[in-house]
């Protein structure tokens, strides 16, 4: 029993070792109208007592662990698309995810007015596989000329010559 005492009287003064005692604390702003706020200072510290070795016996306490759930077969399915008559802006996107397999497709137009369209699958096994599909006719702009004109020779005329 004096054993138990002893660890008792020993962990309460390793946890009151030098321990700062604070002063009043405010809660108003650090600064305000350009007056600086007091530090908080110690009043003063309180000693601690001898320790004291005595044998402990120490309990484990139970580990918690938080278990996500988890979801051995997870799905989803997304999709999305922009059409910008304005800008030219055309995409479209879906995909889904089903028993551990991938699905998807997106399009978009190219610059030269094609559309290319890209199927793919992903697994586990098998990877990634895609397939790029082009439709359309590319339109490209037709060269612009420039017209050049040619100037005017320049005439040198000859400077009259001084003799001093």
């Amino acid at each position: 029993m004096i054993s138990k005492v002893l660890l008792v009287v020993s962990l309460v003064a390793t946890s009151s070792l030098a321990s700062p005692v604070y002063g009043p604390v405010s809660y108003g702003p650090a600064l305000s109208y350009g007056y600086a706020a007091k530090a908080i200072q110690p009043l003063h510290t309180v000693a601690a007592a001898p320790v004291l070795h005595a044998p402990a016996v120490v309990a484990a306490a139970p580990i918690l662990k938080h278990v996500e759930a988890y979801d051995p077969n997870p799905h989803y399915s997304f999709s999305y698309g922009v059409s910008d008559p304005h800008t030219g802006d055309s995409k479209h996107a879906e995909e889904t995810l089903a028993n551990g397999v991938v699905h998807g497709s997106y399009s978009l137009t190219e610059p030269d007015g094609t559309i290319r369209k890209v199927t793919y699958t992903a697994d586990k096994v098998h990877g990634f596989n895609a397939v790029v599909e082009k439709s359309g006719h590319a339109v490209h702009a037709a060269p612009v000329l420039k017209k050049v004109v040619a100037a005017a020779p320049l005439v040198h005329a000859a400077l009259p010559y001084y003799h001093h």
